[in-house]
């Protein structure tokens, strides 16, 4: 697995989502089929299919990031997950709270913080 489908942004700035759902996502009037990572800086397109593929690794862009970002909200797609302690750890240690639930919840909650200016990213998997 890989973190990055490409090296350029969809977006090169932050951008509320507007819609989800048949395996993609909506956000400045633009469309994009997958998963996504989205950053203070930048939306991208994001490898990750399924919970258990998160971890430090596909969240590399994330931790590079991390002294923009406060919290970080994982959309786990129609899931519930649990994040390793490791994880949570490796987060907390470069000042970044995870907070994870399923998609839609993930994406009004991303909305909200957004839209409140707060120091917030996504990771967002993609639900049919």
């Amino acid at each position: 697995m890989t973190t990055r489908s490409s090296d350029a942004p969809h977006l090169p700035r932050s951008a509320p989502i507007e819609a989800y759902g048949k395996g993609g996502f909506a956000f400045a009037d633009m469309s994009h089929r997958g998963s996504l990572l989205c950053l203070p800086d930048a939306i991208w397109a994001w490898d990750v299919t399924q919970s258990s593929q998160i971890d430090e690794y596909s969240l590399d862009r994330v931790f590079k990031a991390a002294n923009a970002i406060d919290t970080l909200i994982v959309g786990t797609g129609t899931e519930v997950w649990l994040p390793p302690r490791g994880l949570r750890e490796a987060l907390r240690s470069v000042r970044v709270v995870l907070d994870a639930m399923q998609t839609g919840p993930a994406i009004r909650t991303y909305n909200v913080m957004l839209g409140e200016r707060r120091r917030v990213a996504a990771a967002l998997i993609a639900v049919p």
